[in-house]
């Protein structure tokens, strides 16, 4: 069983996170949404153990501490900056998983010196992942946008029923929202479930992420929330970018919207037989593509 290790940032925020392997590389895994770092146990089991690997617990997930509100993704990269400063880390890859990808992407802009490859699993787009309001019937109101995160997190189908789940630590409850979207192809065995869906009911910051999420705009054109940073100029590391196609989470424009703003540093993988977690759907598959990617 891995044992989450914790450390103090400069900030103050206590960051719970896995280590395991040493080496001369450092792989950082960064996790999505409604997950921590244990939902990285497939690709930690699989990933030479010669090879130093570290997997944070993002601020408000998991067992990390979340004194202070994010109010972007930026606040994630900046505490993981902080996290390898602390840990004497100078320089990684970096593997994020759908907001994660959103959180590395941010990171690489901000902290070019500290990435050295990238790769993207099911990763939001660059330009942000859309929460629109709801008309009388639930319908989608494309391009109506919430004013604040506290007017988002009263979104009756993307926030209340998980913020519910959460907030009443309902296993069943969250264990069907995982089945039903993020395992449509494999599922996890009983007992990575329960390990996993425990995780995510930790979270304690899901308006806040949402928020984040539908604000991340790197592009140069407005995404209905904002007008952008144009920071996505400053990536300059290769990247692969890997996307299941059966994902319904992360849609396919999100994920070669990423590949066509970074196209000289980009190789887009695509798994047939995948859901939006290649880490139950293709674990093996998608391990080697890693290291072959960052050798």
């Amino acid at each position: 069983m891995l044992e989450k290790k914790q450390i103090v940032l400069k900030n103050g925020e206590v960051i719970h996170y896995i280590e395991q392997g040493t080496g001369e590389k450092t792989l950082v895994l960064i996790h999505g949404n409604f997950s921590s770092s244990m939902h990285w146990t497939p690709l930690l089991e699989r990933l030479p153990k010669t090879m130093r690997v570290i997997a944070p617990d993002l601020r408000g997930y998991g067992d990390s501490s979340y004194y202070r509100r994010i109010t972007s993704l930026k606040d994630f990269a900046d505490d993981i900056y902080l996290f390898l400063q602390a840990k004497k880390v100078l320089k990684a890859d970096f593997v994020g998983w759908s907001l994660g990808g959103g959180v590395a992407l941010e990171f690489a802009a901000a902290y070019p010196h500290v990435i050295h490859k990238m790769v993207l699993i099911n990763s939001t787009t660059h330009r942000g992942y859309p929460v629109f309001k709801k008309g009388e019937n639930n319908q989608m109101l494309l391009g109506q946008v919430y004013a604040s995160p506290e007017e988002m997190g009263k979104d009756p189908i993307q926030v209340v029923p998980l913020l519910d789940a959460q907030k009443n630590k309902n296993f069943a409850m969250m264990s069907w929202v995982f089945n039903a979207t993020i395992y449509t192809v494999n599922k996890p065995s009983a007992e990575d479930n329960q390990l996993w869906i425990n995780e995510s009911l930790k979270q304690r910051n899901l308006i806040d992420a949402d928020w984040a999420l539908a604000n991340l705009n790197m592009s140069s054109q407005h995404n209905f929330y904002n007008a952008g940073t144009n920071n996505i100029q400053h990536v300059k590391c290769p990247i692969l970018h890997t996307w299941g196609r059966k994902d319904i989470v992360v849609p396919e424009y999100m994920v070669l919207e990423n590949v066509k703003a970074l196209e000289k540093q980009s190789t887009l993988v695509v798994y047939d037989n995948c859901g939006h977690s290649p880490l139950v759907d293709v674990p093996d598959q998608l391990t080697e593509d890693i290291l072959k990617f960052i050798a």
